[in-house]
């Protein structure tokens, strides 16, 4: 499992909207580390070819793509049920999952905006932490990373749709790692729930797109993933029910 070496080395980890630049990066950066991990997308296509690149960049790394509905819980407790069975362990959760609609005023904010980012930033952080949240446990290093916006905490005025879904998927996380501290007694969580926050991601083809742009305070998704895979090498207590922040916090 994993290819045998690094800091990951066995663990294994599984990436929910991986198919996305930031997935691409962090399957391969976990690949690197040593970690077994397993990525769904809804696109298959773009699932493929992250899956692929993270597979060529470590050759012998064992990466795999599964095509979820992680809009249906049974669905993605029977992803966490065979990852366990297949692998024997099931050591972490990266949640991807992104998804923006907004617009400038707020006066102008359109619920349908809403329902649109219900799903994909809230549904799918509710059924991941459920259906992995006991094989966490099980875990001796159990991770669940939700990837958050600093809009949750500030948010603008254009943005009242998005900012309040990122805010209820934060609320969500800390909720579960209340569950890993309650679990963990007097000795201390021995799996975390963990937020990482950014204002926004960016990548190469972006940097290509907009030559002159500054991209003030976003952060690459190769740091992205370097921080993901930082958060195993912190003990539970210490990121557990916490906010990491990758950009200034407001």
């Amino acid at each position: 499992m994993g290819n045998g070496n690094g800091p990951l080395s066995g663990a294994v980890i599984a990436v929910a909207g991986a198919g996305g630049p930031a997935g691409k990066a962090v399957l391969m950066r976990l690949a690197e580390a040593g970690a077994t991990v397993v990525g769904s997308d809804n696109n298959p296509e773009r699932l493929a070819e992250a899956v692929d690149a993270a597979r060529y960049a470590h050759g012998g790394a064992s990466v795999v793509g599964e095509k979820v509905d992680l809009l249906d819980l049974q669905s993605v407790r029977d992803w966490a049920d065979h990852i366990e069975k297949d692998f024997g362990r099931v050591d972490g959760v990266v949640h991807l999952v992104g998804g923006w609609r907004g617009g400038s005023a707020f006066a102008d904010t359109g619920l349908a905006d809403w329902d649109m980012l219900e799903k994909p930033l809230i549904r799918t952080v509710q059924h991941t932490s459920l259906a992995f949240f006991d094989a966490l446990q099980r875990s001796d290093r159990g991770r669940y990373v939700l990837i958050s916006a600093a809009g949750a905490s500030k948010p603008t005025a254009g943005n009242a749709a998005y900012s309040a879904a990122k805010a209820a998927a934060e609320a969500w996380t800390l909720a579960m790692a209340d569950g890993f501290r309650k679990a963990g007694g007097e000795g201390g969580p021995a799996s975390a729930a963990t937020v990482l926050v950014v204002k926004a991601l960016v990548h190469d083809a972006m940097r290509a797109e907009r030559p002159n742009a500054k991209f003030a305070g976003f952060t690459d998704v190769k740091d992205l993933a370097e921080s993901i895979a930082g958060v195993w090498d912190k003990a539970a207590a210490e990121v557990n029910g916490n906010r990491l922040w990758l950009t200034e916090q407001p």
